[in-house]
């Protein structure tokens, strides 16, 4: 056989493994563990994404990226959260330009960071700030949402097909171009659709389509849902289709009741104020957002999220807050309209509730990922309690790289990177632990001075550190004044076997001692031993702590510091 020949066929051989290898490779996608929570899986194996997201406009040139993705691989991240907005990749009708998209993509790439995708498309934070100007400019073509009084706001309206069809087109070309450059590496994996999407400054679109489209029959494929849905549906949705007699016809205040404007309640609890409003535009955007995710999945079907602006306790009525968005309480609408959407996601800077909205975003198997949030030493202490008690598969700090003209949080702040660095330590038993009782999360807020986990034979007691908790715990008796830290505390508890556990976290000061529970049969406990885990070069270190550090019961965990320690105990 000639030279040529046997060059050709090997190109030839080359060239299809490589393109099976490719068609083989598992996309990522979310599924039930065995613990029966949803995990996200990236090649077979489950992923938690430790991120940051990128200022909305970091991505706006080849120049601005050019020498930050190495600056986030040295943060510790897994992955970057960073937009592609329209108007950059279509900025003349039909004319698409990549060029940002793949700089994005392979500068993360190079970095060994995967990517999840932010689609600035027809809305970003309630209004139309990306769309081209091609769009913005024709609104005859691509018509606006009007308020109660007729003025138009600009946001384009969920009612215009000609809107949809033109992002469900820009869409899609860019899905098939991240496949077409990405597929076998999969750096990009994840999508989120629109940014913290619904109309502020009215709480629904009262321009003539928007009227109309209100008066008519609820749609029946919406009924069709909430009657097989019935029994699991949000309290708050049974309860307004059940005071109205559990209709299967009519129209939306025929069958959900008259909205009215409501004063929040005690304890954060949700006004649900102008609630049929709210539900009618949810659905709008849904089948908006569910049409555009569909298309794109067409192309390259990878897991797709939708990400909210919370409800404000000091603006509690939809318009003050974008109406429509996914929030828990629309959850159900947004089901049966964009079955194309995985999860829907919290933006939580109102960090007084953050538990309760870690807990209303868990509903109905919903996967806890927090793509938003604020910077610096706090937040990076309720990372370990996103992923530790509520099974988080990603947290991410906005403005994770600083630009912009504003930030949230301190951007020098190095706890995220201390915390990430911890958590990758220990990721293989976090993911194995996942959903099961033998992993939980604690936290200690600058108003808490200390907490207990019962977890089998044992109390895991965490206590705010001082120096005078410091002696105390030793039983030395020193005059000194007492100095508390109150910065905040995140603890990851992992029980390993009976007696055996994993504690991991810190950020502010702590002290961590392990007491009998009520199970506990034996007359006395102590520690077996403590085992400092470290990790240098990718090398697992173990250190260990016997002796003045755990002699007399406990554990110190200085301020600033994130440590991960494995404790044995034993009865006597």
């Amino acid at each position: 056989m000639k030279t040529k020949n046997i060059i050709s066929l090997f190109l030839t051989l080359f060239v299809g493994l490589a393109s099976s290898y490719a068609q083989n490779k598992p996309l990522p996608y979310l599924a039930k563990n065995k613990s029966g929570v949803v995990q996200f899986y990236v090649d077979n194996k489950p992923f938690i994404m430790l991120s940051g997201e990128l200022h909305n406009s970091s991505c706006g040139s080849a120049y601005s990226m050019r020498d930050m993705w190495s600056v986030m691989a040295k943060k510790n991240l897994n992955t970057v959260i960073a937009p592609v907005s329209w108007e950059l990749i279509e900025p003349q009708e039909g004319v698409f330009d990549y060029s940002l998209v793949d700089s994005m993509i392979y500068g993360a790439r190079k970095e060994n960071l995967k990517l999840v995708v932010i689609w600035f498309g027809s809305w970003k934070n309630g209004k139309s700030s990306y769309v081209p100007e091609w769009v913005k400019t024709d609104t005859k073509r691509f018509p606006l949402v009007q308020d109660k009084t007729g003025k138009k706001l600009p946001i384009l309206s969920t009612l215009s097909q000609n809107s949809l069809n033109a992002d469900a087109h820009a869409f899609a070309k860019l899905m098939k171009h991240i496949r077409k450059i990405d597929e076998k590496e999969q750096t990009v994996i994840m999508v989120q659709v629109q940014n913290e999407i619904g109309i502020l400054g009215s709480d629904r679109d009262y321009s003539d389509v928007g009227n109309k489209a209100f008066n008519e029959e609820v749609p029946a494929e919406l009924i069709k849902y909430i009657q097989k849905h019935k029994d699991n549906l949000y309290p708050e949705l049974k309860n307004v289709w059940e005071a109205n007699g559990y209709k299967t016809n009519g129209t939306w205040e025929e069958v959900f009741g008259q909205g009215v404007e409501k004063e929040w309640g005690s304890d954060w609890q949700i006004s649900f104020s102008k609630y049929t409003e709210e539900l009618f535009m949810a659905w709008n955007y849904a089948k908006y957002v569910g049409e555009i995710s569909k298309k794109g999945k067409e192309q390259y079907p990878l897991p797709m999220f939708a990400n909210a602006w919370l409800r404000q306790k000091k603006g509690p009525i939809p318009g003050q807050f974008p109406s429509g968005g996914p929030l828990p309480e629309v959850l159900d609408i947004w089901r049966a309209a964009a079955p194309s959407i995985d999860f829907i996601a919290p933006d939580i800077y109102t960090v007084r509730i953050f538990d309760w909205v870690c807990s209303e975003f868990k509903r109905s198997d919903n996967p806890l990922f927090i793509p938003e949030t604020s910077l610096g030493a706090a937040s990076a202490a309720r990372a370990l309690l996103a992923i530790g008690e509520y099974d988080a598969i990603g947290y991410s700090p906005f403005n994770i790289d600083g630009g912009g003209m504003f930030t949230i949080g301190d951007v020098n702040d190095e706890s995220l990177s201390q915390v990430y660095n911890c958590l990758q330590s220990i990721m293989p038993l976090i993911t194995k632990y996942a959903g099961t009782d033998n992993m939980s999360g604690i936290y200690l807020d600058k108003k808490k001075e200390d907490a207990q986990l019962d977890i089998g034979d044992y109390v895991i007691n965490v206590k705010r550190n001082s120096i005078r908790n410091s002696f105390d715990i030793t039983g030395v008796d020193i005059e000194m004044e007492v100095v508390k830290d109150n910065g905040e505390i995140g603890l990851i508890v992992i029980k390993l076997q009976n007696d055996e556990f994993i504690v991991a976290g810190g950020v502010g000061g702590v002290s961590i001692s392990i007491s009998k529970s009520e199970k506990n049969k034996w007359e006395n406990i102590a520690f077996t031993s403590v085992d400092e885990i470290m990790s240098e070069n990718g090398k697992v270190i173990n250190h260990r702590l016997n002796g003045d550090e755990t002699a007399s019961g406990g554990i110190i965990i200085k301020p600033g510091e994130v440590k991960v320690f494995k404790i044995k105990m034993y009865g006597y």
